[in-house]
């Protein structure tokens, strides 16, 4: 039932009221019990009306406060971020230009300690947000963003599958002889240098804090898909510890056959998420392969992630992979959840000013620890060129 729809009867119980009176008046007569019955009956209705409506209205009151609540926190938040975003840009002026900065009352400077200032929370939101935006194998991983050292547990079944078989009461199950086993992630500590002209420092209309989000995410993304590729020795694994291993029978080409056996090295239950990763020139190398039929075996597609599909599969390129070359890891396939990462979400931001004096700019890095390793080898395979 509507408001509109009871404003309305009410209005009509009143009118009703006010024709009895006025009949009543007109005839110079007192009011019959018919007609005191009525105007009872219609006193009633009103009173019952008149405290809906009061609901009513109490109600959108409180929904009209809620959302004037709701906006007002929104408008917090947006003035927090909007803060940050300026007193990060004051303490980079501040640093390059050895000027104070332009706090207003109240405000606190960022933290500073040995490692340089910790960056804001939203700053530092937006950068990560940017190295994961632009760095799908980092996005793919199985991701443990926790301090120290961690220990994962993975289950190694390689030598004996668990057992099913018909049993009989009382007679027991034989076992299986897969154990667990572990991988240990460290924290490897890894900068981002990012430079800035002090020209554009002193240009109050250039965004600083835009540059230094967009230009560290950029490196950090080179840093650890270079990492998650092809590791470092005494440092990050990534994929170069995954142990499914197609190898090529040339030193300098790849077969159509050698592709369908790396795919083929990844179980089917987990083919569903799984791609291609290789060079530019390894990919043009591919777009020329055909299959039986004269067809080529790269196809473009619009609706794949990376725009080209190889086996059914969506490719993306790295300049970070290595090409086609005796020895070299040209392709990795499979389901990039396969390789655990642990990437600290705390980073620390340093303004270096002398060291880049001579070339008028001030430096800008950014602090952060990063380990790869492959968690599950199941879902890994990746194509190794014939050694020389």
């Amino acid at each position: 039932m509507s408001m509109k729809y009871l404003e309305e009867k009410k209005n009509d119980y009143i009118t009703r009221s006010e024709e009895i009176l006025n009949a009543a008046k007109a005839e110079e007569r007192e009011l019959t019990a018919e007609e005191l019955k009525e105007l009872d009956e219609i006193n009633e209705n009103v009173k019952k009306i008149v405290r809906a409506l009061e609901i009513d209205k109490a109600l959108e009151d409180e929904k009209t406060m809620e959302k004037k609540d709701d906006a007002g926190a929104a408008a917090d938040e947006e003035s927090v971020e909007a803060k940050e975003e300026r007193m990060f840009e004051e303490y980079i002026r501040s640093m390059a230009l050895g000027t104070p900065m332009n706090t207003r009352d109240g405000e606190l400077t960022p933290a500073v300690n040995s490692a340089g200032a910790t960056i804001p929370t939203t700053i530092a939101n937006k950068i990560i947000e940017k190295v994961y935006a632009i760095c799908p194998i980092l996005e793919k991983t199985t991701k443990y963003n926790v301090p120290g050292k961690i220990q994962i547990p993975c289950y190694d079944d390689s030598t004996t599958d668990i057992e099913v078989a018909y049993a009989s009461e009382f007679t027991p199950l034989a076992s299986s002889n897969g154990k667990f086993v572990t991988i240990e992630l460290d924290g490897f500590l890894a900068g981002a240098l990012s430079k800035i002209s002090l020209s554009l420092v002193n240009n109050s209309k250039f965004n600083i804090t835009d540059y230094v989000v967009k230009r560290m995410a950029r490196a950090i993304k080179r840093f650890i898909e270079r990492e998650l590729l092809n590791g470092t020795e005494n440092k990050v694994e990534g994929l170069s510890s995954a142990t499914n291993v197609v190898t090529a029978a040339a030193t300098n080409a790849i077969t159509a056959d050698e592709l369908i056996d790396v795919q083929d090295a990844v179980i089917d239950e987990y083919q569903d998420d799984a791609m291609w990763l290789m060079s530019s020139k390894t990919r043009t190398a591919l777009r020329k392969l055909k299959d039986q039929e004269g067809r080529y075996i790269l196809q473009d597609d619009v609706t794949a992630p990376f725009g080209k599909v190889l086996l059914g599969k969506p490719v993306y390129v790295s300049d970070n992979m290595p090409e086609i070359a005796a020895g070299n890891t040209a392709i990795i396939y499979g389901d990039m959840s396969g390789l655990a990462s642990k990437f600290s979400e705390q980073l620390n931001i340093q303004v270096l000013r002398e060291k880049f004096a001579d070339e008028h700019a001030v430096g800008v890095v950014g602090w952060f620890e990063f380990d790869s390793k492959v968690e599950d080898q199941q879902k890994i395979s990746k194509l190794v060129m014939k050694a020389s």
